[in-house]
């Protein structure tokens, strides 16, 4: 009977021990991931990218995601590369048309007069409905006496494509959970 040496032994349990508790991303585990994110194909034009910064890092299943996104990451483990596309319908929505409403331009009067720069085509606007929802509308275009604010999401519309690599994972905290968000590096700092 021939028996390994333990420099033998060395890579095989290695890559065993690496294959049993490497963790993949699944539900209720923290992701952290460096991105590039472009309109439509990896070519396109950038929107935003984490090199050079903080990884984006979210909890894996909780809703805080694009669907598709987390879709395209399930299964991965720190290392992997990843390079998707996500059609409008599933990102951010089709652009809707009748989202775009005309207002009277006097509803943004404070004591009788619109403050200097407010209604500037391209602004976000913080708005409140009646019930006290809040939400946000983007200035569209302005009239003499009216405005076209735009209520849906600056993507609507846009296929994206992503680009990167999984940087880590590892088990959300039960305080993370609770909270629906990361904690510490990448995530919400109390």
């Amino acid at each position: 009977m021939a028996y390994l040496s333990a420099s033998e032994l060395a890579v095989p349990c290695a890559e065993f021990y690496k294959k049993k508790f490497t963790m993949v991303i699944e539900p209720n585990k923290v992701v952290s991931v460096h991105y590039t994110l472009t309109e439509g194909t990896a070519d396109g034009q950038l929107v935003e990218s984490t090199t050079g910064g903080e990884p984006l890092a979210f909890i894996y299943g909780v809703g805080m995601m694009i669907p598709d996104f987390e879709k395209n990451l399930s299964g991965m483990k720190s290392g992997d590369t990843f390079a998707f596309g996500i059609a409008a319908a599933s990102a951010y929505g089709v652009y809707d048309e009748t989202a775009l409403v005309e207002v009277p331009k006097n509803m943004f009067e404070v004591d009788g007069k619109i403050p200097d720069g407010l209604l500037e085509i391209g602004n976000m606007l913080p708005l409140t409905d009646q019930e006290g929802n809040h939400f946000q509308g983007m200035v569209a275009w302005v009239g003499l006496d009216k405005v076209k604010i735009d209520f849906n999401h600056p993507m609507a519309g846009v296929d994206l494509f992503f680009t990167g690599h999984v940087e880590n994972v590892r088990d959300a905290e039960p305080a993370e959970l609770e909270h629906g968000h990361v904690h510490g590096a990448g995530g919400h700092h109390h």
